[in-house]
């Protein structure tokens, strides 16, 4: 795994590789590098390889369509495989959360050039250290200079350094069209922060940001300018999860409308960290497993399809998740009872912790050839026996660990 510092002091004077150019030339100011990349890391990201169509030229460099993304994974899961900075860590906006907002005291206002991220940026990958860049940013002052310079910084990356890797570019709030437009035709992913569930929770969190306007209509363009030639990755979002007092179910409602509306790719979750110098360092910070739980539900809805009504099962009177797997909790409402693998429908079979897709199919075909009595004969197939085998029954046995369940 690569730190930040490490990151950092590997892009100062570019001594892994001479070149003509003078990109190695110039100093880097690690102290930027290091308070502008601290400054994304609620920021999550997950990369995926671009078919991104783009013209032939000579001495091209980073190109997805051959070598795809590389990833690496901080121990909490978090993808660290691309450069995650900001531009400028000063804002005009006030949220209530952010070391960077207007009411906060934090570190002091730093920002790159755009030809000083691109060089940094293209000296990181030729360290082999990076595979791509993940840009975000403060608004300073107005968000349209904001996106030319950010837009300028890729469009050096691209066109003078003739990097061809993985761009994910966050778009500010309020970003006029033409700028979304111009960004898409650049970058393999986007992604506007939606922050909360509904515009009232917004309200509490900033009152410089205008809900409807600032942020669903910036997705909607989004939406409409993607087509089979632009932004391969699609565009995502991303929750802070209990800044504002909201609940599972909210965001599990609006997260419902990011992917079914805005026609979402991947949608994201960051647990609420009271931060000291910000208007909330005196609220608890959220548990991540209350995140790690928002993953689960945003895998069983996507990946399972599992239907609204049924989800609704996973949350409690109030609207919350327990800490425990949502799929478990669904499941000791669907089912009356355990389930043999034998004559369990494929929809039943997905409903049982412990059975993906995978292995739903895999029974279904095996159990043709011969019956399914051991234990033995699911793990082979990729089954977690452990979650499974309370919701199922094998050559008449089944466990008795959950009475309560059954009562």
């Amino acid at each position: 795994m690569v730190t930040l510092d490490k990151i950092a002091k590997l892009a100062v004077g570019g001594q892994f590789e001479k070149t003509s150019s003078d990109i190695y030339s110039k100093p880097i100011d690690l102290k930027k590098v290091d308070i502008l990349g601290q400054g994304t890391k609620h920021d999550t990201c997950a990369s995926t390889a671009s078919k991104r169509k783009v013209q032939e030229s000579p001495g091209r460099i980073g190109d997805v369509m051959s070598s795809g993304i590389c990833h690496a994974f901080a121990p909490d899961g978090r993808c660290v495989s691309l450069f995650k900075t900001l531009y400028t860590n000063a804002c005009q906006h006030n949220c209530s959360y952010c070391p960077n907002s207007t009411k906060s005291s934090g570190a002091g206002i730093m920002s790159y050039t755009p030809e000083e991220l691109a060089r940094i940026t293209i000296q990181l990958y030729r360290a082999n250290t990076v595979e791509g860049l993940f840009l975000s940013s403060g608004v300073a002052g107005d968000e349209t200079k904001m996106m030319d310079q950010m837009i300028e910084a890729v469009e050096l990356l691209r066109n003078k350094y003739n990097f061809m890797g993985y761009i994910h570019l966050k778009i500010l709030p309020g970003t006029s069209h033409s700028h979304i437009k111009h960004a898409m035709e650049l970058v393999d992913r986007v992604s506007l922060n939606i922050e909360s569930p509904s515009k009232s929770h917004m309200h509490e969190l900033s009152s410089t940001k205008d809900y409807q306007n600032d942020i669903l209509q910036r997705q909607k363009y989004i939406r409409d300018l993607v087509n089979k030639d632009r932004l391969p990755a699609g565009q995502t979002t991303q929750f802070v999860v209990g800044a504002a007092g909201e609940s599972d179910r909210e965001i599990f409602t609006r997260m419902l409308y990011e992917y079914n509306v805005m026609d979402l790719k991947r949608q994201y979750f960051s647990a609420f960290h009271a931060v000291g110098g910000t208007e909330l360092e005196k609220n608890k910070s959220q548990p991540r497993w209350r995140e790690n739980r928002l993953y689960q539900v945003d895998w069983l809805h996507r990946i399972y399809k599992f239907d609204r009504k049924e989800m609704n099962l996973a949350f409690n009177e109030d609207g919350f998740l327990e800490n425990r797997d949502p799929k478990w909790t669904i499941a000791t409402h669907v089912f009356d009872g355990p389930v043999d693998p034998n004559t369990a429908s494929h929809e039943e079979l997905l409903r049982v912790p412990g059975i993906g897709p995978k292995s739903a199919y895999r029974i279904v075909n095996i159990r043709k050839k011969e019956p399914i009595v051991r234990k033995v004969q699911l793990k082979r197939i990729g089954v977690r026996v452990n979650h499974a085998r309370t919701f199922l029954k094998l050559n008449g046995w089944q466990d008795t660990t959950l009475k309560g369940w059954l009562q």
